[in-house]
């Protein structure tokens, strides 16, 4: 065992939604027990149900020694959830001041020791860290759905926030089969939501305004870019697009067309009608298959992904920085 294993044994999440049950499915296919709270009426159930159906998928995946369902408790009290974890992760709703109140909470009754980690996706943390007893053993920890498949979890401190912590949390999560990426800058946002924002509203642009229906711009990524996004993101795959002389030459080919008003910066208007549009449009494209059928799709899909992701960009590609 690592100095980390011995240091993580017991793991708390707090806020038991889709991304706190993802990071319980996680937990407990790498062999940890954790503590959750939630007072969501009947939050235990739906917890127990999602790591049930994300099982198949992490047993594809593979089960660390020790992995088991059985190591989730759900306890009445914040209080007792974190007292006794290493680490904690709070996973409440997006709203400044109720994340401040429960982190204020997890800081009271934590071990000084233990490291707070937020899941918040565009929060910075030197907001979320004001007011802290021990600000410095907080964090970002920035995962994306489903959190039991997808690698990336971004982490980013905030002005109080310790290099140790960072460096300790990174091992950990790294030990836990993610791929930490650490942000050394502070922002609304992080990284990964900023660049899916500026193409979700380029996207709703193009539905708003008659260009294309929301079918066709899913089309547009399966078949186009996200192919190649997958295996080399979009600054590699630009690298490419300059023949032998690489981005130097696409720069200079194509830089010029970024003045071009080819896309609109700012969200359109949210009225009625593009909802309609794009509701109807999801619901037309998805036709009788229901939300837990694409669910299991898109599981079976992305762990099959993440063996072709691996086998392109091995273990040495860490982002991690030794």
């Amino acid at each position: 065992m690592t100095n980390i294993q011995q240091e993580f044994k017991k793991l708390a999440v707090i806020g038991t939604g889709v991304i706190g049950n993802g990071w319980i499915a996680r937990f407990l296919a790498q062999g940890y027990d954790v503590v959750a709270f939630d007072p969501a009426e009947g939050a235990e159930a739906k917890t127990r149900k999602t790591v049930s159906h994300a099982w198949s998928s992490l047993e594809k995946l593979g089960l660390a020694p020790g992995a088991s369902r059985e190591r989730l408790t759900f306890v009445p009290t914040l209080e007792e959830a974190v007292s006794d974890a290493d680490l904690i992760q709070e996973n409440v709703p997006e709203r400044e001041e109720l994340k401040k109140n429960v982190l204020a909470s997890i800081d009271q009754f934590a071990k000084p020791e233990a490291i707070i980690g937020s899941s918040t996706s565009g929060i910075m943390p030197s907001v979320l860290q004001e007011g802290l007893t021990h600000p410095e053993r907080f964090l970002v920890a920035h995962p994306f759905n489903p959190v039991y498949i997808l690698p990336l979890v971004e982490l980013v401190g905030g002005e109080a926030t310790t290099q140790a912590v960072i460096k300790k949390a990174a091992q950990f999560y790294e030990l836990i089969q993610m791929k930490p990426l650490i942000i050394n800058k502070e922002i609304e946002g992080h990284l990964a939501d900023r660049l899916m924002e500026a193409l979700w509203r380029e996207a709703l642009h193009l539905v708003n305004d008659g260009v294309a229906t929301t079918e066709e711009v899913d089309a547009a990524i399966i078949y186009g870019a996200g192919l190649r996004w997958a295996q080399m993101g979009p600054f590699l795959t630009f690298h490419l697009a300059g023949g032998e002389k690489g981005m130097r030459h696409m720069l200079e080919q194509f830089g010029p067309a970024l003045k071009l008003p080819w896309t609109k910066l700012e969200a359109p208007e949210l009225t009625d009608e593009l909802k309609e549009k794009v509701i109807q449009g999801c619901e037309s494209h998805a036709g009788d298959v229901s939300i837990s059928e694409l669910e299991q799709k898109r599981n079976e899909f992305l762990v099959e992904l993440l063996d072709l992701v691996e086998k392109y960009w091995p273990e040495s590609n860490n982002l991690v920085k030794k």
